[in-house]
């Protein structure tokens, strides 16, 4: 059975991941663009480099010229945000990433993105799902393999060229020239080496970079940029005395950084530093938007300068569409992916690490000065991230507890009010919260809680844990 949750389609490869789930999907695309009459306006395809992507985007493209829709095919693997540019650059009705992101290895999958290089609606992945669920072997039309090379509809790009010169356009590259700034890259074994290699060193960084081979296991890491995955990339910066390390996920579209003192920031603190930066530093004005499992600090700045923070569901998408409604300045999630106003409307790894680079660059600061800037400004809060496995069974008496039950524990803080339409929040007086929320991508329950200490956050996400069994 074909399922889309918050990131896609995502299988374990040779179970759900096969030929046929693959094309099907590819066939459910095209039918979709028919009865649209969008077929003229052709497809971007590109993938990452886990195992089968290459041959999985090959499978695609014979399905979508099979089906008379002209496709552009990326013919390297590249990030998943230069598909989205290409999207939205050369005016393509939908475009598709192979690619299953910071996934483990084993896993391979599929992005849908619709008009503007945005990731596809909830209800746009639905009914592909359920055409593909539908259809046979014998439904699905495709040209031969060796029909595919040299076809009148299919144009092959090679050239990362357009999208870096879309991110090098929008940053202060002369700030960054005369910083001379040396930072360590980790593309975990990814597709991002050579667009960020190449930003960074047009904008005369010196540049080291490790685990860049072409590894489908991914060094034996999941390829998601955590403190535990970027100790490699910790220890690089503080032996070589590096000013910061920039790291990104499997297909480059979240992002990791470790500072001059070896210290891993998180996604949160990340998208404060940021947001921060564009009003203070570059003047910008503007709300900001994030999912309700990501850093109220957002919400500190924010109230410092006027602005608002908007609350949304866990899912970028949820993220871009109220970008596009507020003309917000930022948007991002505690998981690492954030956009700016102005670029794609996606998450990008390269283009968020290219403008934390700047930011660093026009501050005159070391990145662990800049953040103690932060805190000294807006407060300090403390946030405790869990994910809980459990088996196939466990999930509708879970579900049912916690999302029709409400069976929640008593709480030591008093309780301010509670959010169900995307898993469960609950607001606490004084500032903190606490998530209860099934993965979208992953087998997994997320237990998030932010409050003013750490003592206080690991207590009531013990509390949780404790109260459904999950320890």
């Amino acid at each position: 059975m074909i399922n889309f949750g918050t990131g896609g389609w995502r299988e374990i490869i040779g179970d759900g991941f096969t030929r046929e789930n693959v094309r099907r999907i590819t066939q459910a695309l095209c039918e979709r663009m028919a009865a649209e009459g969008v077929e003229d306006r052709g497809v971007v395809i590109g993938h990452d480099r886990r195992f089968l992507s290459a041959e999985a985007t090959g499978w695609a493209v014979e399905v979508f010229l099979g089906n008379g829709i002209p496709v552009t095919s990326i013919a390297r693997p590249a990030p998943t945000p230069m598909f989205m540019w290409t999207v939205r650059d050369k005016g393509c009705a939908y475009g598709m990433a192979i690619t299953a992101s910071h996934n483990p290895a084993l896993y391979n999958g599929i992005k849908i993105f619709t008009e503007g290089g945005r990731d596809a609606e909830v209800s746009v992945t639905d009914e592909i799902a359920a055409r593909a669920n539908a259809l046979r072997d014998a439904d699905v039309v495709a040209v031969a393999p060796e029909d595919v090379s040299g076809h009148p509809l299919l144009t092959v790009q090679t050239s990362l060229n357009w999208y870096l010169d879309a991110i090098i356009d929008k940053l202060d590259m002369e700030t960054i020239r005369h910083r001379h700034l040396y930072v360590v890259l980790d593309p975990m074994f990814g597709v991002a080496q050579t667009s960020l290699q190449t930003v960074l060193m047009t904008a005369r960084c010196q540049v080291d970079v490790i685990n860049d081979r072409h590894d489908t296991l991914f060094g034996g890491r999941l390829p998601s940029p955590t403190a535990a995955t970027l100790e490699p990339l910790r220890q690089a910066v503080v032996e070589r005395g590096a000013d910061l390390g920039v790291a990104t996920d499997g297909d480059a579209d979240r992002l990791g950084v470790i500072d001059d003192q070896g210290h891993f920031l998180h996604p949160n603190q990340i998208l404060v530093l940021l947001y921060d930066y564009l009003l203070d530093g570059k003047g910008w004005k503007g709300p900001a938007v994030r999912n309700m499992s990501t850093t109220h600090l957002l919400d500190r700045v924010a109230a410092a300068h006027g602005e608002v923070v908007y609350e949304v569901p866990v899912g970028f998408k949820w993220i871009s569409a109220k970008m596009a409604e507020t003309d917000a300045v930022i948007g991002g999630e505690s998981s690492g992916g954030l956009t700016v106003r102005g670029h794609i409307a996606g998450k990008d790894g390269v283009y968020a690490g290219s403008l934390l680079v700047e930011m660093v660059a026009a501050s005159g600061k070391k990145l662990s000065e800049l953040y103690a800037d932060i805190l000294a400004k807006y407060g300090v809060m403390e946030m405790i991230e869990a994910a809980y496995a459990f088996a196939g069974e466990r999930k509708a008496d879970l579900e049912h507890r916690v999302f029709v039950q409400h069976d929640l524990p008593e709480f030591p803080v008093p309780v301010e009010r509670v959010r169900w339409d995307d898993g469960c929040k609950v607001y606490f007086a004084g500032g903190g919260w606490v998530t209860i929320r099934f993965s979208g991508t992953e087998p997994v329950l997320r237990v998030f809680c932010e409050m003013p200490t750490l003592a206080e956050a690991q207590a009531i996400s013990g509390l949780v844990a404790s109260h459904l069994g999950l320890n």
